[in-house]
């Protein structure tokens, strides 16, 4: 396959549009999601707790299938278990569509249907990163990972902000452009045409399925990487507590809601299309870390901000410096992971992904029960900066890491 090294080159690849459409579309049906259900969930049970709870059994099929996933990944066709995926996340809107028409809808239920979507995105998440490097070349992968990054976030911009929008009109109108959204990303994701198939013939035992974790384990520099993100977004993500900033402290609303969970995305879209046309080249690790502790420090001026707009740009600050962090880390875990393994050690990188995404939810959703919402954000901006600043004395090599491929 023989492609330019540009990103205008990408968009004329057909295999890399139908991938870039069907992440583009997953996240924005996801985003939408997570609008409508986290402001039904606090409409109905006014806890902070319960919007936790729901980062936490979404994360929990991850933790539970993340072998097994890093198996199908590696031995089947990728596509097909995506396409899967996304029909199962489907059904699950459909039954949140049905459960809320009628009335039945309630705490338990829409912690039962978050499972099971998190089920489904336990499959989709790493199946999807172990992909990317099977549409493109590995020269131009950092580029297509930044403009496929750059996708995300536009979706992530419009579907919060559209869903906080179309929820005035029910979250029954929410949950069915999601299911609408799912349906078409499938479709994009199963158009994918690839020259290649990274099928895994190694017999299942007990080292194949640890291989991911080994294989990590023993790669510093990519356990450091990925081990910073899972701390730094655990300790440092206030997600779960926007309806709270929203309702009581920001006093906008739902639109202002969608808003908030856009304004990362602001901030990550722009980062993400300069990285496209400027991938980051030396001093990686550097640039990393100083990425992360700026996160940590817009999380504290977010924590402290009684003025929307201050509250927007802090967040769009957070969302560009973890833009950076994501486009190397992801890269460099891609770049050193061989075809045949990349199932495995993706669903591994997912757990990690998942813990600081879910899993911190569901952490800032505790400490705000026990300290209230400023309170948890702001202690989580501080001990983002801790983690960065022990990171840094522990893992050495990769502090001095210059390029995201070793000559």
């Amino acid at each position: 396959m023989v492609m330019p090294a540009t990103e205008f080159a990408l968009f004329q690849h057909r295999p890399f549009v139908c991938f870039w459409l069907g992440r583009v579309f997953t996240s924005m049906a996801n985003n939408m999601l997570a609008v409508a259900v986290g402001w039904q969930m606090y409409d109905l049970t006014h806890s902070a707790m319960d919007l936790g709870l729901v980062g936490l059994v979404q994360f929990a099929p991850a933790l539970l299938f993340t072998l097994l996933v890093g198996h199908v990944a590696d031995r089947y066709d990728r596509r097909k278990i995506i396409t899967l995926c996304l029909a199962l996340q489907t059904a699950l809107i459909g039954v949140l569509i049905v459960s809320t028409h009628h009335h039945w809808i309630s705490r338990d239920l829409i912690l039962l249907c978050s499972f099971f979507i998190g089920t489904a995105k336990a499959f989709q998440m790493p199946t999807t990163q172990a992909l990317a490097p099977l549409v493109v070349p590995a020269e131009v992968l950092p580029r297509a990972l930044a403009l496929s990054s750059s996708g995300v976030q536009f979706a992530i911009i419009v579907g919060p902000a559209f869903g906080g929008f179309l929820y005035a009109a029910g979250a029954n109108t929410v949950y069915a452009l999601c299911g609408t959204l799912s349906i078409i990303s499938a479709c994009c994701f199963f158009s994918v045409r690839i020259e290649r198939q990274a099928v895994s013939r190694e017999p299942v035992t007990l080292r194949s399925i640890f291989a991911g974790l080994d294989f990590i384990w023993h790669r510093k520099a990519v356990l450091g990487a990925i081990s910073l993100d899972l701390f730094a977004v655990l300790l440092g993500g206030a997600t779960a507590l926007l309806p709270i900033f929203a309702r009581d402290i920001l006093l906008v609303g739902p639109l202002g809601l969608g808003l908030l969970r856009s304004a990362p995305a602001v901030g990550a879209l722009l980062t993400s299309i300069w990285l496209a046309r400027n991938p980051i080249q030396r001093r990686v690790g550097k640039v990393m870390f100083a990425a992360v502790a700026t996160y940590g420090l817009a999380t504290l001026v977010f924590a402290f901000s009684k003025l929307f707009l201050l509250s927007l740009v802090a967040l769009a600050i957070a969302g560009s410096a973890d833009m950076i962090s994501v486009v190397i880390r992801q890269s460099l875990v891609q770049l050193e992971t061989p075809d045949d393994m990349r199932g495995r050690v993706s669903a591994v990188n997912s757990i990690f992904i998942g813990a600081s995404n879910q899993l911190g939810e569901f952490e800032s959703g505790t400490t705000a029960a026990w300290w209230g919402a400023v309170a948890s954000v702001a202690v989580g901006g501080i001990g983002t900066l801790l983690v960065v600043a022990a990171w840094m004395k522990h893992f050495p090599e990769l502090v001095r890491r210059e390029r995201l491929v070793q000559k």
